[in-house]
C-alpha cells in the first residue's frame, strides 16, 4: 500500500524535488569555492612573504657590492693597524667575503627589520602590534649599542691582553681568518645581548615575567649570565669581566622597567 495515496504527502524527500539549473550551479561553485578559500588565502601571504624576500635580498646585495667596492677605504678601521697574515691566496677572497658579508648585512639589517614588520604586522593582535611598533626601533639602536661597545671596549682590550700574553714566550701571528672570528665573537653577541631590556618588557607583556619574580631569580640569573659570558667570550678573564658588567647593569634595568610598567598598569586600570 502506498503511505502517500491520493497525493496528500506531508513530507517531500529531497530526491523527488528537482534542482533548477541555477540552483545546481550555485551548490557546484560552493562546492569548488570552499576549499579553495585557505588555499587562496595561504598563496596571498607566501606571495607577500616573498615580496619582502626579494625587497630584502635586494638591499642586501646593493650594500654588498658598495662594501665589497670600497673595502680598500674602510679597511683600516676594521683590522685598527695590526699586522695580519694570509695563509694562502684563497684565504684572501675568502677574508674579503666574510667581513664584507658581515658589514652588509648590518648595514640591511633596519631595512630587513622594517620588512619583516610589514609582513607579520597584519597577523598580529592590536596588544602585540602596538608593543612591537613600539620597541622594534628600540630593539635595533640597543643591538647597535652593544656592537659598537664590543668594537670600541671589549674587542682591542681583549685582543691587548691576550697578544700581550701570547708575545710573552711566542713570536705572535694572526692570521685574518682568526682576526676576523675574534672580531664578530667580540662584537655580535653582545649586539643580542643588550636585547635584554626589551624582552623583560615582552615578558612582562604576555604576563610570563614579573619584576618580583626578577628579584626573587636574580642570583641565579647573576651565575647563568656569567656562564654565557665566559662562552661567548674570548677565554680570557677581562673579555668575560667587561662582558658580564654590563649584563648585570641591563638586568636591574629591566627589572626597572618591568615594575614601572607594572606600576602604569595598575594606575589606569585603577
Amino acid at each position: 500500500m502506498d503511505p502517500y495515496e491520493d497525493g496528500k504527502r506531508k513530507y517531500i524527500s529531497p530526491l523527488d524535488k528537482p534542482f533548477t539549473s541555477m540552483e545546481a550551479s550555485t551548490t557546484i561553485t560552493q562546492e569548488v569555492e570552499e576549499p579553495l578559500t585557505p588555499v587562496t588565502s595561504l598563496l596571498e601571504h607566501l606571495s607577500e612573504l616573498r615580496k619582502q624576500i626579494i625587497k630584502g635580498l635586494a638591499v642586501f646585495i646593493v650594500f654588498f657590492i658598495v662594501v665589497f667596492s670600497t673595502i680598500n677605504i674602510w679597511f683600516p678601521f676594521i683590522t685598527r693597524g695590526h699586522s695580519l697574515i694570509i695563509l694562502g691566496p684563497l684565504e684572501v677572497v675568502k677574508f674579503y667575503m666574510t667581513i664584507s658579508t658581515t658589514l652588509a648585512f648590518g648595514f640591511s639589517m633596519p631595512f630587513l627589520v622594517h620588512f619583516l614588520w610589514s609582513f607579520v604586522k597584519p597577523g598580529l593582535k592590536e596588544d602585540e602590534s602596538r608593543f612591537l611598533g613600539l620597541y622594534a626601533p628600540m630593539m635595533l639602536v640597543l643591538f647597535l649599542v652593544g656592537v659598537i661597545f664590543g668594537y670600541f671596549v671589549v674587542n682591542p682590550l681583549s685582543y691587548s691582553f691576550l697578544v700581550s700574553i701570547g708575545a710573552t714566550n711566542f713570536d705572535v701571528m694572526v692570521s685574518a681568518s682568526e682576526y676576523m672570528h675574534f672580531l664578530i665573537m667580540t662584537t655580535v653577541p653582545l649586539g643580542l645581548l643588550f636585547e635584554l631590556p626589551i624582552i623583560a618588557l615582552f615578558l612582562s607583556a604576555i604576563g610570563v615575567l614579573t619584576a618580583e619574580s626578577m628579584k626573587k631569580i636574580r642570583g641565579w640569573s647573576y651565575i647563568t649570565m656569567g656562564v654565557g659570558s665566559a662562552l661567548i667570550t674570548p677565554p680570557d678573564f677581562i673579555s668575560q669581566l667587561l662582558v658580564l658588567i654590563p649584563m648585570i647593569i641591563l638586568y636591574e634595568i629591566s627589572i626597572y622597567l618591568v615594575k614601572r610598567t607594572e606600576r602604569k598598569q595598575m594606575e589606569s586600570t585603577a
